[in-house]
């Protein structure tokens, strides 16, 4: 089989699939309505200033994305929420936006490390997740990725104690459901989750939502699933959905006509060879999986590969 994918991707160059039988990455064959919302020519150097781009191992592998991983106290590993967690960090780190008197906001932020990171850099915090008595959080606090209160999220010690419960509030919040009082904050992020809200729509009308809590030309950097396989055949409803190129086209398209800017979308796929692998189920365990056995930058989801994509707003001054 292995030789077989070798001889495919010869023959079909580096944007096909990589192992015959698992759906298609093919982002270059999606259609685009809005040319002007794209990078323009090739980008092949990854240290350059971050735009709202496709996860990829290069970016991944940059001296850039490697120092974040240690300073988030991750053993590297080509796996895409690594990614998600470094790109953040550096959109935000690019755009002035980690040091202190700062203020961000972190929706359903899991056990992530982020907010400990943030806070250790002068910012003040509110990170949000789902509340106690909310049955969807029940999956997730089963593996580890819901902890619903404030000192655990700095379990790692990546902040001063003392200055952690100083500069960092936890608040329960639904995403589809966010407080009027959310406001004046300098950035906003989620890693992969406004596809959690229960459908395509819903997870635009929380991206929309989200930008009221900004100060003007304040920042905001989310991440969600993408579908490498298709503009039209999707998962558009249920507790996980996958976003399409024409999906994100559409608000980013929104959000330029009301003002704000949207760093250009970069939907190159990259060309090493793990941006080809669609990794199967089961998939790794994000805790426990030995980093040699990680090949995680792409996923089989219901029979589209997804991968992670990031978009950077900023909001109209």
């Amino acid at each position: 089989m292995k030789a077989l994918a070798r001889k495919l991707r010869k023959w079909l160059g580096p944007l096909s699939v990589s192992l015959p039988g698992g759906p298609p990455v093919h982002p270059h064959r999606l259609r685009r309505d809005r040319p002007e919302l794209y990078l323009r020519g090739p980008r092949r150097d990854d240290s350059r200033r971050l735009v709202s781009q496709l996860c990829r191992y290069q970016t991944l592998a940059s001296s850039t994305f490697r120092h974040w991983a240690a300073v988030l106290g991750e053993t590297w590993r080509p796996h895409r929420k690594l990614w998600e967690l470094a790109f953040i960090c550096q959109a935000l780190d690019e755009r002035d936006m980690l040091r202190p008197g700062r203020r961000g906001l972190g929706f359903a932020v899991g056990a992530e490390k982020l907010p400990s990171a943030f806070a250790a850099r002068g910012c003040r915090i509110t990170a949000t997740d789902l509340p106690a008595d909310d049955e969807r959080r029940n999956p997730w606090a089963k593996t580890g990725q819901w902890v619903g209160e404030r000192d655990a999220l700095n379990a790692a010690g990546l902040c001063d104690p003392e200055a952690f419960r100083e500069r960092v509030e936890f608040r329960p919040v639904d995403m589809n459901h966010v407080p009027g009082d959310l406001t004046g904050y300098d950035f906003t992020w989620s890693t992969c989750s406004f596809e959690h809200c229960g459908s395509l729509d819903l997870g635009l009308d929380f991206l929309r939502r989200q930008m009221d809590c900004l100060v003007p030309g304040g920042v905001a950097v989310h991440t969600t699933e993408f579908n490498l396989s298709s503009n039209d055949a999707t998962v558009a409803d249920g507790p996980c959905v996958i976003y399409r190129l024409r999906d994100l086209e559409a608000v980013c398209g929104e959000f330029v006509a009301a003002g704000h800017t949207v760093e250009p979308l970069d939907v190159d796929p990259g060309r090493h060879r793990l941006d080809r692998f669609v990794d199967e189920p089961p998939y790794p365990d994000w805790l426990t999986t030995p980093a040699p056995k990680v090949k995680h930058m792409r996923l089989n989801l219901w029979g589209h590969a997804s991968t992670s994509i990031a978009l950077i707003i900023r909001k109209a001054a």
